[in-house]
């Protein structure tokens, strides 16, 4: 567990299913995101159970917890590529900055990881934002990336080397 002024960064339980699913089934959350709203609990709950799973092997992709609700989560989604959800009514109060700036200190001192890397959808200007402010480096750009529901999106690519 991680702590912030205001987060609790925390492994995933059982019980943040619903929290989750909100989150996940949310189109406007999912507007820039690599898959389609989840449709049903049971894709979230697979999900879950992978995050869980995942936490206790290696506690790098954290649950953001605001007075003991999940609003999102941040850390390394796969290996060396770190990234972050926030349920859509918690955008541009900066959660996210704040629960990535304790995340990323963690990850370089758990892992042997030497660049993280991440991604996202050149549209998504917050996201974006935020790689350059937590100092990765746009590394590249691709066309066509991943296609939602027949509509296409690119990506732009980032990294941070360990210093």
């Amino acid at each position: 567990m991680l702590t912030t002024q205001r987060l609790v960064l925390r492994g995933p339980r059982a019980s943040d299913l619903d929290a989750m699913f909100a989150i996940y089934s949310d189109p406007a959350n999912m507007a820039y995101w690599s898959t389609a709203p989840h449709a049903d609990l049971a894709t979230t709950q697979k999900m879950l159970a992978g995050k869980i799973t995942d936490f206790a092997q290696s506690a790098v992709n954290f649950i953001i917890d605001l007075d003991g609700k999940m609003i999102g989560n941040a850390g390394m989604f796969r290996k060396w590529e770190v990234g972050f959800m926030l349920h859509h009514p918690y955008h541009r109060q900066g959660y996210v900055s704040e629960a990535m700036l304790v995340v990323l200190p963690h990850i370089w001192a758990t892992t042997q990881a030497q660049v993280l890397t991440g991604d996202a959808d050149p549209r998504n200007a917050a996201s974006v934002g935020l790689f350059h402010r937590l100092g990765l480096s746009q590394t590249h750009r691709a066309d066509r990336t991943f296609c939602i529901d027949g509509v296409w999106s690119d990506s732009v690519y980032f990294a941070l080397e360990r210093t």
